[in-house]
C-alpha cells in the first residue's frame, strides 16, 4: 500500500483551484440536502444524499434488525470522516508529510436516559473523544500546528462544539389525502 503523500499533492492542487474559484466569484453558499425515508416492516431508515444512499437501523433489542450502524453510531462514524478529511486539507495546506492516517471516534450513549433515576442521563451520544493515528516524518511541532488548524477548520467538529439553531415543522396528512393526492399524480 502507498502512503499518502501522492494524494496530499493532488489534493493541495484541487484546494488551489478551488480557492480560485472562490476568489473569481465562482463558489459561493451552498444548500446541501438529505432525505430519509422509514421502509415497511423492516422500520430501516435509507438516508439519500445526491445519488447516495445509506442505511441506518437499530440493534435488535430496540425492534431492529441491525442492518446498519445506529444514527448515533453514524454520527461518531461522520465526525471521524471529517476529522480524518480535516487532516488531509490541512496536511496539504501546510505541506505536513502524512503515511497514514485513521481517526477513532468514542462516545458514550446510555439506554436508561430519562427513565427512573436516570432523568438527567443525556438522552443523545455524550463523552465524545476521538484518537489520530498519523504516520508522519513531521516533527512534534508541525504535527501539533496540523491539528490547531484541523480544530479551526474541521466543519462537523466545529457543527458539534457550537450551540445550532435547528429549525423543525411537520407537514402532515391523512391517508385519505394522501392516496387522492397520489391518484391525482397518476391520472395526470
Amino acid at each position: 500500500m502507498t502512503d499518502l503523500n501522492g494524494y496530499l499533492e493532488q489534493k493541495r492542487e484541487a484546494l488551489a483551484a478551488r480557492q480560485a474559484r472562490i476568489d473569481k466569484g465562482e463558489l459561493g453558499p451552498q444548500v446541501i440536502a438529505a432525505k430519509v425515508s422509514t421502509e415497511g416492516r423492516s422500520g430501516i431508515r435509507r438516508i439519500r444524499i445526491r445519488d447516495f444512499q445509506v442505511i441506518t437501523d437499530s440493534p435488535p433489542d430496540f425492534a431492529g434488525y441491525d442492518l446498519g450502524p445506529s444514527s448515533p453510531e453514524l454520527q461518531l462514524g461522520i465526525l471521524g470522516s471529517c476529522l480524518n478529511h480535516s487532516f488531509l486539507i490541512q496536511a496539504a495546506l501546510l505541506a505536513v508529510p502524512v503515511e497514514s492516517l485513521e481517526v477513532e471516534v468514542t462516545g458514550k450513549l446510555d439506554p436508561r436516559a430519562r427513565s427512573k433515576g436516570h432523568e438527567t442521563t443525556p438522552v443523545f451520544p455524550h463523552d465524545i473523544a476521538y484518537k489520530v493515528h498519523i504516520v508522519s516524518a513531521a516533527s512534534e511541532a508541525e504535527i501539533e500546528r496540523l491539528r490547531l488548524a484541523v480544530d479551526e477548520a474541521c466543519p462537523i467538529l466545529n457543527l458539534l462544539r457550537q450551540p445550532q439553531k435547528i429549525e423543525g415543522r411537520i407537514q402532515h396528512a391523512t391517508p385519505a389525502a394522501r392516496h387522492a393526492d397520489a391518484d391525482r399524480k397518476a391520472a395526470a
